[in-house]
């Protein structure tokens, strides 16, 4: 399915799980965003800036937290063919990955199904490169996606978690049942 170009912005509320708000912005290698939210009762806030190349698989990614323990930040680079590094260093653990997947952005789902071309019904395996909230650890989460229809896609990831997510026309997630909906 062909998607329109991004708006120049998104926003989304957090809910059930976590008490927070995402926005995100376009630019001209990807997006850019900013999470505050209280998980747990402990507070964050993340920046990141993600850029993909012309498939929509992403190349680089970096992601800045600011809580109570102090900042820190990680910069995670992809050749695009499916080889990673992490601040650097080699990450043989996200080998054969396209995708990161924040766990502060309801917005990194967006990635696969711009990248993928899903046909109806069939379950697509993305595994993901996944950065945690709070500090910043990166390792491989397994996922997939079935697409339902235009807007909707049944949501799989490690752990038992599925939801039914619906996109719009853009490819961003407008409802991601327990974890965000788009505010704006």
């Amino acid at each position: 399915m062909a998607y329109e170009e991004l708006p120049p912005f998104a926003a989304w509320q957090f809910v059930d799980a976590v008490d927070g708000f995402e926005v995100v912005y376009r630019d001209a290698s990807g997006i850019r965003g900013y999470t505050s939210a209280v998980e747990a009762g402990q507070a964050y806030a993340v920046h990141y800036e993600i850029s993909v190349d012309a498939l929509w698989r992403t190349r680089e990614v970096h992601v800045h937290n600011d809580t109570a323990r102090g900042r820190r930040s990680t910069v995670l680079v992809s050749d695009g063919k499916g080889s990673w590094t992490v601040d650097g260093r080699s990450a043989p653990q996200l080998d054969g990955l396209y995708d990161v997947d924040l766990e502060a952005s309801a917005c990194t789902n967006t990635l696969p199904v711009h990248r993928l071309d899903l046909p109806l019904g069939d379950v697509v395996t993305a595994p993901a490169a996944y950065v945690q909230a709070l500090d910043l650890q990166v390792r491989r989460l397994d996922q997939s996606y079935r697409r339902l229809d235009d807007h909707r896609f049944d949501y799989h990831s490690e752990g038992g978690f599925n939801a039914v997510l619906v996109y719009d026309k853009y490819g961003l997630v407008l409802d991601y049942p327990g974890i965000a909906t788009r505010f704006a």
